[in-house]
Protein backbone atom coordinates (compact mmCIF):
# COMPACT_ATOMS: atom_id res chain seq x y z
CA UNK A 1 0.00 0.00 0.00
CA UNK A 2 0.63 3.45 -0.47
CA UNK A 3 1.09 6.26 1.43
CA UNK A 4 3.30 9.66 2.83
CA UNK A 5 4.10 11.17 6.13
CA UNK A 6 1.35 12.67 6.22
CA UNK A 7 -1.36 10.43 4.36
CA UNK A 8 -1.94 6.80 5.67
CA UNK A 9 -3.46 3.86 4.42
CA UNK A 10 -4.91 1.13 5.52
CA UNK A 11 -7.30 -1.53 4.62
CA UNK A 12 -10.45 -3.32 6.65
CA UNK A 13 -11.96 -6.09 5.00
CA UNK A 14 -12.74 -4.57 1.05
CA UNK A 15 -12.42 -0.95 1.81
CA UNK A 16 -9.14 1.05 1.59
CA UNK A 17 -8.90 3.81 4.29
CA UNK A 18 -7.51 7.00 3.90
CA UNK A 19 -6.37 9.00 6.59
CA UNK A 20 -5.16 12.95 6.47
CA UNK A 21 -2.66 12.29 8.99
CA UNK A 22 -1.40 15.53 9.99
CA UNK A 23 -2.94 16.50 13.40
CA UNK A 24 -0.49 19.00 14.52
CA UNK A 25 -1.66 21.43 11.49
CA UNK A 26 -5.18 19.78 11.29
CA UNK A 27 -4.53 17.81 8.61
CA UNK A 28 -3.54 21.52 6.08
CA UNK A 29 -3.26 20.19 3.21
CA UNK A 30 0.93 19.78 2.19
CA UNK A 31 2.73 18.37 -0.70
CA UNK A 32 3.19 15.12 0.79
CA UNK A 33 -0.34 14.84 2.24
CA UNK A 34 -1.37 15.67 -1.80
CA UNK A 35 0.80 13.23 -2.97
CA UNK A 36 -0.08 10.38 -1.14
CA UNK A 37 -3.62 11.32 -1.63
CA UNK A 38 -3.29 11.46 -5.32
CA UNK A 39 -1.33 7.72 -4.81
CA UNK A 40 -4.15 6.46 -2.61
CA UNK A 41 -6.87 7.34 -5.32
CA UNK A 42 -5.06 5.45 -7.83
CA UNK A 43 -4.27 2.41 -5.95
CA UNK A 44 -8.09 2.43 -5.12
CA UNK A 45 -9.33 2.80 -8.82
CA UNK A 46 -6.02 -0.33 -9.69
CA UNK A 47 -6.98 -2.86 -7.10
CA UNK A 48 -10.34 -4.71 -7.83
CA UNK A 49 -9.96 -6.03 -4.46
CA UNK A 50 -10.99 -2.44 -3.47
CA UNK A 51 -14.59 -1.66 -3.33
CA UNK A 52 -14.85 1.24 -1.02
CA UNK A 53 -12.84 3.37 -0.07
CA UNK A 54 -13.33 6.01 3.44
CA UNK A 55 -11.23 9.26 3.41
CA UNK A 56 -10.99 10.42 7.41
CA UNK A 57 -8.22 12.56 9.18
CA UNK A 58 -6.48 12.00 12.28
CA UNK A 59 -6.26 13.76 15.40
CA UNK A 60 -10.13 14.66 15.80
CA UNK A 61 -9.74 16.52 12.47
CA UNK A 62 -10.83 16.41 8.37
CA UNK A 63 -8.92 19.00 7.06
CA UNK A 64 -8.10 22.83 7.84
CA UNK A 65 -7.67 23.75 3.96
CA UNK A 66 -4.09 24.07 2.01
CA UNK A 67 -1.53 25.11 3.95
CA UNK A 68 0.80 27.25 1.32
CA UNK A 69 4.38 27.19 3.30
CA UNK A 70 3.93 22.92 2.80
CA UNK A 71 2.67 23.54 -0.70
CA UNK A 72 5.83 25.62 -1.86
CA UNK A 73 7.89 23.19 0.06
CA UNK A 74 9.21 25.29 2.48
CA UNK A 75 10.71 24.21 5.84
CA UNK A 76 10.51 20.48 5.00
CA UNK A 77 12.35 17.98 3.42
CA UNK A 78 9.95 17.64 0.11
CA UNK A 79 12.36 17.40 -2.85
CA UNK A 80 10.71 13.91 -4.23
CA UNK A 81 7.42 15.91 -3.92
CA UNK A 82 8.07 19.10 -5.36
CA UNK A 83 9.49 16.32 -8.40
CA UNK A 84 6.10 14.86 -8.40
CA UNK A 85 4.23 18.01 -8.88
CA UNK A 86 6.74 19.28 -11.33
CA UNK A 87 5.60 16.55 -13.74
CA UNK A 88 2.06 16.54 -12.96
CA UNK A 89 1.18 20.22 -12.37
CA UNK A 90 -2.26 18.77 -12.19
CA UNK A 91 -1.55 16.52 -9.19
CA UNK A 92 -3.08 18.61 -6.51
CA UNK A 93 -6.30 18.89 -8.15
CA UNK A 94 -6.54 15.26 -8.40
CA UNK A 95 -5.61 14.76 -4.81
CA UNK A 96 -8.35 16.83 -4.27
CA UNK A 97 -11.06 15.16 -6.45
CA UNK A 98 -11.15 18.46 -8.70
CA UNK A 99 -9.83 17.00 -11.56
CA UNK A 100 -10.37 13.19 -10.31
CA UNK A 101 -13.08 11.13 -9.72
CA UNK A 102 -12.24 7.92 -8.21
CA UNK A 103 -14.46 4.58 -9.88
CA UNK A 104 -14.81 3.43 -6.51
CA UNK A 105 -17.26 4.82 -3.96
CA UNK A 106 -15.67 7.58 -1.47
CA UNK A 107 -17.37 7.37 1.84
CA UNK A 108 -16.05 11.07 4.10
CA UNK A 109 -15.95 10.34 7.76
CA UNK A 110 -15.60 13.81 9.27
CA UNK A 111 -15.04 15.20 12.74
CA UNK A 112 -13.67 18.14 14.08
CA UNK A 113 -12.55 20.92 11.04
CA UNK A 114 -13.59 20.56 7.88
CA UNK A 115 -12.87 24.14 6.25
CA UNK A 116 -11.64 25.98 3.71
CA UNK A 117 -10.24 22.43 1.15
CA UNK A 118 -11.39 20.51 3.71
CA UNK A 119 -14.91 21.53 2.01
CA UNK A 120 -13.72 21.53 -1.15
CA UNK A 121 -12.17 17.99 -1.29
CA UNK A 122 -15.79 16.69 0.90
CA UNK A 123 -17.61 17.97 -2.25
CA UNK A 124 -15.53 15.74 -4.40
CA UNK A 125 -16.98 12.40 -2.23
CA UNK A 126 -19.81 10.24 -2.67
CA UNK A 127 -21.46 9.79 0.59
CA UNK A 128 -20.88 12.09 3.72
CA UNK A 129 -21.08 11.23 7.86
CA UNK A 130 -19.66 13.84 10.13
CA UNK A 131 -19.87 13.92 14.14
CA UNK A 132 -21.70 16.57 15.84
CA UNK A 133 -19.12 18.71 16.57
CA UNK A 134 -18.22 19.43 13.01
CA UNK A 135 -17.10 22.30 11.41
CA UNK A 136 -17.56 22.96 7.72
CA UNK A 137 -17.28 26.40 5.61
CA UNK A 138 -15.74 27.92 2.79
CA UNK A 139 -13.67 30.76 4.33
CA UNK A 140 -11.65 32.44 1.39
CA UNK A 141 -13.67 35.45 0.96
CA UNK A 142 -13.14 36.52 4.30
CA UNK A 143 -9.22 36.30 3.71
CA UNK A 144 -9.66 38.12 0.13
CA UNK A 145 -9.25 34.26 -1.93
CA UNK A 146 -11.13 32.41 -4.07
CA UNK A 147 -11.77 28.57 -3.69
CA UNK A 148 -10.57 27.19 -6.74
CA UNK A 149 -10.94 23.86 -5.42
CA UNK A 150 -14.42 23.73 -7.41
CA UNK A 151 -16.98 24.91 -4.74
CA UNK A 152 -18.09 27.60 -7.10
CA UNK A 153 -19.59 24.96 -9.92
CA UNK A 154 -19.94 22.14 -7.25
CA UNK A 155 -21.93 23.31 -4.58
CA UNK A 156 -24.68 25.02 -6.35
CA UNK A 157 -25.11 21.65 -7.33
CA UNK A 158 -24.69 19.57 -4.64
CA UNK A 159 -27.04 21.91 -2.34
CA UNK A 160 -29.66 24.64 -3.10
CA UNK A 161 -28.19 28.18 -4.71
CA UNK A 162 -29.10 30.16 -1.79
CA UNK A 163 -27.39 28.12 0.87
CA UNK A 164 -24.66 28.03 -1.82
CA UNK A 165 -23.85 31.04 -2.17
CA UNK A 166 -24.42 31.84 0.99
CA UNK A 167 -21.88 29.51 2.24
CA UNK A 168 -19.82 31.02 -0.50
CA UNK A 169 -20.18 34.52 0.04
CA UNK A 170 -20.15 35.01 4.01
CA UNK A 171 -17.07 33.00 4.80
CA UNK A 172 -18.95 31.94 7.76
CA UNK A 173 -18.76 28.44 9.89
CA UNK A 174 -21.75 25.73 9.44
CA UNK A 175 -22.15 23.37 12.46
CA UNK A 176 -22.61 19.52 11.53
CA UNK A 177 -26.60 19.75 11.99
CA UNK A 178 -26.61 23.01 9.57
CA UNK A 179 -24.88 21.24 6.77
CA UNK A 180 -26.82 18.69 7.34
CA UNK A 181 -30.05 20.18 6.98
CA UNK A 182 -28.91 22.32 3.66
CA UNK A 183 -27.98 18.37 2.25
CA UNK A 184 -24.12 19.06 2.58
CA UNK A 185 -23.52 15.57 4.43
CA UNK A 186 -26.14 13.19 4.93
CA UNK A 187 -25.91 12.14 7.99
CA UNK A 188 -24.59 13.33 11.87
CA UNK A 189 -23.53 11.20 14.80
CA UNK A 190 -22.02 11.01 17.93
CA UNK A 191 -18.52 12.61 18.16
CA UNK A 192 -15.80 9.88 17.53
CA UNK A 193 -18.00 7.51 15.55
CA UNK A 194 -17.73 8.72 12.07
CA UNK A 195 -15.35 6.20 10.65
CA UNK A 196 -17.35 3.49 12.11
CA UNK A 197 -20.56 4.47 10.73
CA UNK A 198 -18.62 5.37 7.59
CA UNK A 199 -17.13 1.91 7.77
CA UNK A 200 -20.95 0.67 8.44
CA UNK A 201 -21.61 2.11 4.99
CA UNK A 202 -19.03 1.23 2.96
CA UNK A 203 -19.55 -2.74 4.01
CA UNK A 204 -23.37 -2.41 3.07
CA UNK A 205 -21.49 -1.17 -0.26
CA UNK A 206 -19.11 -4.09 -0.20
CA UNK A 207 -21.62 -6.53 -0.08
CA UNK A 208 -23.14 -5.20 -3.58
CA UNK A 209 -22.15 -6.37 -6.70
CA UNK A 210 -18.83 -4.41 -7.26
CA UNK A 211 -19.82 -4.37 -11.28
CA UNK A 212 -23.30 -2.61 -10.53
CA UNK A 213 -22.00 -0.21 -7.92
CA UNK A 214 -19.35 0.81 -10.14
CA UNK A 215 -21.88 1.24 -13.02
CA UNK A 216 -24.46 3.31 -10.99
CA UNK A 217 -21.88 5.94 -9.65
CA UNK A 218 -20.89 6.42 -12.98
CA UNK A 219 -24.05 6.86 -14.31
CA UNK A 220 -25.24 9.10 -11.48
CA UNK A 221 -21.99 11.65 -12.41
CA UNK A 222 -22.42 11.31 -16.37
CA UNK A 223 -26.14 12.33 -16.63
CA UNK A 224 -25.98 15.09 -13.87
CA UNK A 225 -26.01 18.06 -16.47
CA UNK A 226 -27.96 16.22 -19.01
CA UNK A 227 -31.69 16.16 -19.82
CA UNK A 228 -33.75 13.82 -18.49
CA UNK A 229 -34.19 12.57 -22.32
CA UNK A 230 -30.37 12.39 -22.81
CA UNK A 231 -30.01 10.88 -19.16
CA UNK A 232 -32.34 7.94 -19.74
CA UNK A 233 -30.41 7.12 -22.69
CA UNK A 234 -27.30 6.95 -21.06
CA UNK A 235 -28.50 5.28 -18.22
CA UNK A 236 -29.65 2.31 -20.33
CA UNK A 237 -25.97 2.18 -22.39
CA UNK A 238 -24.55 1.96 -19.09
CA UNK A 239 -26.57 -0.19 -17.19
CA UNK A 240 -27.85 -2.63 -19.64
CA UNK A 241 -24.88 -4.82 -20.31
CA UNK A 242 -24.70 -5.12 -16.26
CA UNK A 243 -27.42 -7.61 -16.62
CA UNK A 244 -25.30 -9.92 -18.45
CA UNK A 245 -22.87 -10.14 -15.70
CA UNK A 246 -21.63 -13.20 -14.42
CA UNK A 247 -22.32 -11.13 -10.84
CA UNK A 248 -26.08 -10.16 -12.20
CA UNK A 249 -26.18 -14.29 -12.50
CA UNK A 250 -24.93 -14.58 -9.08
CA UNK A 251 -27.43 -12.36 -7.31
CA UNK A 252 -30.26 -14.07 -9.05
CA UNK A 253 -29.08 -17.37 -7.87
CA UNK A 254 -28.27 -16.16 -4.30
CA UNK A 255 -31.73 -14.27 -4.10
CA UNK A 256 -33.58 -17.75 -5.45
CA UNK A 257 -31.23 -19.98 -3.22
CA UNK A 258 -31.89 -18.04 0.00
CA UNK A 259 -28.20 -16.69 1.08
CA UNK A 260 -25.77 -14.22 0.30
CA UNK A 261 -24.02 -13.49 -2.93
CA UNK A 262 -20.46 -13.95 -3.97
CA UNK A 263 -19.44 -11.26 -6.31
CA UNK A 264 -15.89 -12.36 -8.51
CA UNK A 265 -16.50 -8.97 -10.88
CA UNK A 266 -17.19 -10.67 -14.25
Amino acid sequence: MTGTEHLSVRREGATLILTLNRPEAKNALSLPLLVGLYDGWLEADADDTVRSVVLTGAGGDFCAGMDLKALAGKGMAGDEYRARLKDDPDLHWKAMLRHHRPRKPVIAAVEGYCVAGGTEILQGTDIRVAGESATFGLFEVRRGLFPIGGSTVRLPRQIPRTHALEMLLTGRPYTAEEAARIGLIGSVVPDGTALERALEIAERINACGPLAVEAVKASVYETAEMTETEGLASELKRGWPIFDTADAKEGARAFAEKRDPVYRRE
